[in-house]
This record gives C-alpha cells, structure tokens and sequence, in this order.
C-alpha cells in the first residue's frame, strides 16, 4: 500500500517499551513519516528520531505556548535548521484546553508562524475550537513560502473549504472512522484531493479497527483505506496522490517502488 503518516508523536513515553519495533512496523508500511514536537524537549526528541524515512516538525503547542514565551525561538530556530527538520509545529489555538491563556496562545501561534515563513517551512497547525480566530490570523499572515497543514482535522465542511482557499494541506486521523463522526465525514468529502493528508497523531485516535488500542504510525494505512472508500476511488491511486500532496506540503522528495 502506497501510504505516509504526516504527523505522530513515536517520541513519546507510550512507545518508550517497543519503539525500535513502531518504527519498523511504520518503515514496512509506510513511505515516510514525520514525529512531531510539541514544546523544545519533545522537539528535540523528535530530531533524535530521524533518519531512514523519519522526519521531524518542531514547535510549541498551543497548551505550551506559555513556555515559547519564556524561552523564545533562538532555541527552536537552532533545531529547525537541521536538515531532517520538515516542518514547524505543532502550533495553533486550543480553546477546548486553555492549558495557556488565549492571550499567550495567539502571539506564539504568529510568531511561529514568523519564524515558519522566514526558515521558508510549513507549519503544522492544531486548531480546536478555534476555528474563528485561526482564520483570521491564518489570512493575517498569508501569503505562505510553504503551505500549512490543518493537522488532524476537527472543522465542520465549510472551516474546510475556508483552509483549501487559504491554499492550506488538510490532514484527517483515525478519528474520521469513528461512527459518530460524520462532521469530519462531511469535511473529507469537500477537500479537494490535491489538497488531502493522513495522519495518525499516535499514540492518540486509532482507528475504529483497532480503537481503544495505542495508535501507532502504521495504522495510517486504515484511515487511508476508509478515506479512499468515502471518496469513491481506488485505495492505490488515493494513497499515491497523498503522497505526492505530502511531498509538496513537506519539500520531500523520495523515489516510490
């Protein structure tokens, strides 16, 4: 199966038993993927990861952006200069979890943004319950040198179609399978396929073939599958078309057997 993961977070203490045997599951099923940061330290695990089809995003979460306040991005900048390093993120608005004030949250999602536009990489954008003022900083701040990535999509069909204008990547998990999710179903339907990612966000929402088990970066395959049949086409000619959107998003460029 032709298949990536744009966004997992393997470097997390859920896999610290069998991440040796995660990763090698992923590299038998997947092309790629790209372990994701969500303060310095999990940034800086996440680049410990790399190589061999791994690849990185550093950033501060929005539940974090109190400590991208204090520490700034000299830090982050040093990590996402790495050649392994693909993308900024993940940043954004979470107004679900108010882990940081609203008032911190909206200055490190732009400076990030900033920081994404002058290292000319994507940023890997969190949005929940937010959708408002994610545009708005989103348009704010556009045009991109590198497009964005709604990651793990949550929005209703018409905040998709708002992203697809913004020339933004849009990119669903396993929680896209679960049978109460027809918002999200809804929203799969209306992106654009050039404009079509999967994820997993292991070790969170796995698939409803495998939910209530840990996600790992292979299940991506499943919602691959399920995504393929809710647009009518063939599993192979979806999977090859998300990878060569994820290529574009991600500036990576890899030979497919």
């Amino acid at each position: 199966m032709l298949c990536v993961d744009t966004h997992c977070h393997v470097q997390m203490k859920q896999f610290d038993n069998d991440r040796s045997e995660v990763l090698a599951r992923a590299r038998e099923h997947l092309q790629w993927l790209v372990v994701v940061g969500d303060d310095l330290e999990g940034s800086r695990a996440a680049c410990m990861l790399t190589g061999d089809r791994v690849y990185a995003a550093v950033g501060y979460h929005p539940y974090n952006a109190t400590q991208w306040r204090e520490h700034g991005d000299e830090r982050l900048r040093e990590l996402a200069e790495r050649p392994t390093v693909v993308a900024i993120g993940e940043i954004g608005l979470d107004y679900f979890n108010e882990y940081a004030p609203r008032a911190v949250q909206k200055p490190g999602f732009e400076q990030q943004l900033v920081l994404a536009a002058e290292l000319q990489l994507p940023a890997v954008i969190h949005c929940r319950e937010a959708e408002e003022d994610t545009i708005a900083i989103l348009r704010a701040h556009a045009p991109y040198p590198q497009p964005c990535v709604m990651h793990c999509f949550g929005g209703d069909a018409s905040f998709a179609a708002q992203c697809s204008e913004l020339g933004c990547y849009i990119s669903f998990a396993g929680n896209v399978t679960y049978p109460k999710a027809e918002k999200l179903r809804e929203a799969a339907r209306v992106v654009p396929t050039d404009r079509l990612l999967v994820e997993t966000d292991a070790p969170y929402l796995a698939p409803q073939c495998r939910r209530g088990k840990r996600c790992e970066p292979a299940d991506a395959r499943h919602t691959l599958s399920f995504l393929a049949e809710l647009k009518d086409m063939d599993q192979d000619e979806l999977g090859l078309q998300i990878i060569m959107n994820a290529e574009a998003a991600f500036n990576i460029s890899l030979q497919i057997s």
